[in-house]
């Protein structure tokens, strides 16, 4: 089953992923990816699609979804470094998987966040994704 990231979503203050299930009055319904739990985020919870991230290089803006594809591709079938991972195994990661990745602005806490979030869609989801 393929993942479409126009429906997965990443809550400020909450770990893990969500998937859209419906627009409520007082925000949205989500399911946690790992847990199956549907929760209720209001209005001011921010909350972000994960197609809508996209990730700095020294040209351009790349979409996370072509970020997880590098990913898919230097790693196999392997899984992203831990978000506990030093910083600098983190940036070798990223330095092999984007090599053009802007230094200033793609921050190791950009790096944690890519990184768990390629392993939550690998475990619960899949790293195969839908067509725009």
């Amino acid at each position: 089953m393929k993942t479409d990231l126009k429906k997965i979503l990443s809550v400020a203050g909450q770990k893990g992923l969500y998937r859209f299930i419906s627009q409520a009055k007082a925000g949205v319904i989500a399911e946690s990816l790992a847990d199956k739990k549907r929760s209720i985020f209001g209005i001011t919870s921010r909350v972000t699609v994960l197609s809508d991230i996209s990730i700095y290089t020294s040209d351009k803006e790349l979409p996370l979804k072509d970020v997880f594809l590098g990913i898919k591709e230097k790693i196999g079938d392997g899984v992203a470094p831990a978000p506990g991972s030093s910083p600098e195994s983190l940036k070798e990661f990223f330095a092999n998987v984007l090599p053009d990745y802007d230094r200033d602005r793609f921050y190791v806490s950009h790096m944690k966040k890519v990184a768990e979030w390629y392993n939550l869609l690998k475990e619960y989801a899949s790293i195969d994704f839908e067509e725009d």
